[in-house]
């Protein structure tokens, strides 16, 4: 048994190919197979329910309890395990943030995800924990769960337990997990000492205009703020102080399904030695197939900040003068871009409103559906909702942030009909709202939708620009918007919000005017 610490990347890489965990690609990034799990397991994801944690997560569906004597066991019964194996030990920062870093141990089983690990987490030049407390995440996936015996929903489990800072994953071979556990753990924390966590994608231009990109995997996150023309922050996970924006990560996890270097020069690019492929299909020549989707229609490159040469060198920025939620309309009846007001922010942050894109969930099936997912990631959020909304309210408030709804799914139809607005299209919505094109654009208003849509938009085709134009039936498009509103109002039933709150969403009666 030995254990291997603080390795470096080029040591973690060729341990994993001496071990068979992966192989080397063609452009040198190490590419690993997960085995039957391609993503996420939200029904095996627990947080102990202790006297830290009863009345403080918003327990349901999504945060799922489990006693502490069951997940002292587990985790006693994960380190009798790694007796006798050898393990990966490394220290990271969880945050960009001077005052709301998490210092966190990382033991893993296997070579590789240690190294998605390093290009996850922050690598700080002195490891510091100062006063804090120190995090522990624990993963050894090719140990099995016995539901039976250790009162979990199936053959793996991640736990995380609040009150011993430690996280824990057995079975799970799925390099997202990790990433993902600490995300929910910074979630839990930063609204304490008044800071808004965010899933979302941030970059800043020239002039020091922080933008902020909401929205579930495959609607655009990474792929919009992956700017060539501006600065990268960060691609998945971000917090919003009083007086910045600052990453959680020191990488960026990409979803690599068609991916073309014309399209995506700033993240094909990024995928080079450093990189982890996960669950993408290799030729005999090694070259990455990224259209094969035979694997998943997940697959993922893990790779550092180092790799963008744009990124932001201090991983943070000021606070955002923009912020864009981005939505897969199925349905195609959502303008390319509306602007929102503080209430109709707030409405639709809490919708959540979007498509499941080549879902990152297992059991999910393949191909996409229509969901909302509270806060632009319902699975991550421990909080009730209503903590993180009232956060983001006050914080526009303080910035003057502008607000802006963005469909980068379907128009001129729904989703077998119509077509997906094309990344050009939508790289164009987006290079007008942060050049500032759109403030002063006069608008329409989409009763049933009760939406104010620009009436032109640089860079895209004016039949693009209203929905209801750009169908071939007018009629159809108004059934379908009414649908879709009653959608909204069913979902929105949830939450107990003000009345205004409630009226800036979407009425379900009336046409388009």
């Amino acid at each position: 048994m030995n254990v291997y610490s603080q390795l470096t990347k080029a040591q973690l890489v060729e341990h994993a190919i001496q071990r068979r965990e992966g192989v080397l690609a063609a452009n040198g990034a190490l590419s690993c197979n997960t085995g039957v799990r391609t993503g996420r397991s939200p029904k095996d994801r627990f947080i102990v329910d202790d006297s830290t944690t009863h009345n403080t997560v918003d327990w349901g569906q999504i945060n799922l309890p489990i006693e502490e004597k069951v997940f002292a066991a587990l985790w006693d019964k994960a380190q009798t395990y790694l007796t006798d194996k050898d393990r990966y030990v490394s220290r990271y920062h969880v945050g960009a943030s001077h005052q709301h870093y998490l210092p966190v141990e990382v033991t893993t089983e296997l070579a590789w995800h240690q190294a998605f690990a390093q290009n996850m987490f922050i690598n700080p030049e002195q490891y510091n924990p100062l006063n804090k407390d120190v995090w522990q995440v624990l993963n050894v996936p090719k140990l099995t769960c016995d539901p039976e015996v250790d009162g979990t929903n199936s053959d793996a489990t991640v736990m995380v337990n609040f009150t011993e800072r430690k996280v824990l994953l057995v079975g799970m071979h799925y390099g997202g997990e990790m990433k993902k556990a600490m995300f929910a753990v910074q979630n839990y924390l930063l609204p304490e000492v008044d800071v808004l966590p965010m899933h979302c994608s941030a970059n800043v231009g020239g002039d020091g205009d922080t933008v902020l990109f909401f929205g579930l995997s495959g609607t655009g996150k990474t792929t919009l703020s992956a700017d060539p023309e501006r600065f990268l922050i960060g691609d998945d996970e971000h917090g919003w102080s009083d007086h910045d924006v600052f990453n959680f990560e020191g990488g960026c996890y990409a979803k690599t399904i068609d991916l073309t270097r014309d399209n995506e020069p700033v993240i094909f690019d990024a995928i080079r030695f450093d990189a982890v492929l996960e669950n993408v299909m290799i030729g005999e020549d090694r070259v990455p197939d990224y259209f094969d989707t035979s694997l998943s229609q997940n697959g993922r490159v893990a790779y550092p900040l180092a790799h963008v040469p744009g990124q932001m060198p201090a991983n943070k920025a000021d606070v955002p003068k923009h912020v864009i939620f981005l939505t897969c309309d199925l349905n195609g009846v959502l303008p390319p871009v509306a602007v929102l007001d503080p209430n109709a922010a707030a409405y639709h942050f809490l919708s959540g409103y979007t498509a499941l894109v080549g879902s990152t969930e297992v059991g999910a099936g393949t191909g996409v559906k229509e969901t909302f997912s509270t806060c632009f990631g319902a699975p991550f959020f421990p909080r009730n909702p209503s903590v993180y909304a009232e956060l983001l309210k006050t914080r526009m408030q303080e910035t003057g942030a502008r607000v802006w709804l963005v469909n980068t799914g379907w128009t001129k139809g729904p989703f077998g009909e119509g077509r997906r607005f094309k990344i050009p299209e939508t790289r164009a919505v987006i290079r007008a709202i942060v050049n500032d094109q759109l403030n002063d654009v006069p608008t329409e208003h989409i009763d049933v939708l009760n939406l104010n849509a620009p009436v032109s938009i640089p860079g895209v085709a004016d039949e693009l620009v209203i929905p209801r134009a750009a169908w071939a039936d007018p009629h159809a498009y108004d059934d379908r918007a009414a649908l879709l509103a009653e959608r909204f109002q069913a979902n929105f039933d949830k939450f107990d919000v003000a009345e205004e709150i409630v009226a800036a969403g979407p009425q379900g009666v009336g046409a388009h005017s």
